[in-house]
């Protein structure tokens, strides 16, 4: 059994993925231009964080749209950056 998108789906998720990928910019963005102004290294990792899962989603939809990738590997590239993104989001917590 295969289990692929209908058109309505399919456009859906790119919706979605793109309008991710703009707020995380942005949130990024904001963050990084925090720690350029105060130099807190909470707010670089923070900004990286963002990045990160930024980066995840948007690596995940090329592997997907443009590339062809199984999607359970897209699965799992999102997955891994979407988890490093916010251990480095957790330490930006504890980081002085």
């Amino acid at each position: 059994m295969t289990h692929e998108a209908t058109p309505l789906v399919a456009t859906l998720v790119v919706v979605l993925k793109t309008v991710t990928l703009m707020l995380g910019g942005l949130i990024s963005y904001f963050a990084f231009k925090a720690y350029r102004r105060t130099a807190s290294p909470a707010l670089r990792a923070l900004s990286i964080g963002f990045a990160v899962v930024t980066l995840g989603a948007f690596l995940a939809g090329l592997a997907d749209q443009a590339v062809g990738l199984d999607r359970s590997f897209v699965l799992v590239i999102e997955s891994g950056l979407t988890a490093v993104g916010f251990a480095v989001i957790t330490y930006s917590m504890y980081v002085d």
